[in-house]
């Protein structure tokens, strides 16, 4: 499986297995993190961590700290698509990384525009 990235009227396909998807929320300033699978259901959410606490980013159930960060395994069934869009409130968009076997970093919705989506996919659209 890889992980298709659609923007600006363009869809690109990474080749990847996993990846890590982190922002900075728009209240609190403090950064959040998530690390997602590919797989054939869809895009699977096994860790998120957030390094802190405060305005509708409260830890998830059974968080532990490590490290200054609060992370937990979100129950949360695999997601078909993620859309991902600037609310013009943050200091910046998204940060995806891919590390299978090399790493590499794409800044997603860094203005406000249109929407960005993620999904699994084994090949791009025709």
């Amino acid at each position: 499986m890889s992980l298709c990235v659609a923007a600006a009227g363009k869809t690109i396909l990474l080749v990847a297995t996993s990846f890590n998807l982190s922002w900075t929320h728009s209240v609190e300033k403090v950064t959040w993190q998530e690390d997602w699978q590919v797989t054939a259901a869809g895009l699977s959410l096994l860790t998120a961590r957030v390094k802190g606490s405060g305005a509708g980013m409260e830890p998830g159930e059974g968080a532990i700290l490590r490290q200054g960060w609060w992370e937990w395994q979100p129950k949360l069934a695999p997601q078909q698509e993620l859309v991902l869009a600037a609310s013009g409130a943050t200091s910046s968009g998204w940060r995806l990384c891919i590390e299978d076997g090399f790493a590499y970093c794409l800044d997603l919705a860094q203005e406000p525009t249109e929407a960005i989506k993620l999904w699994s996919c084994s090949a791009l659209p025709s």
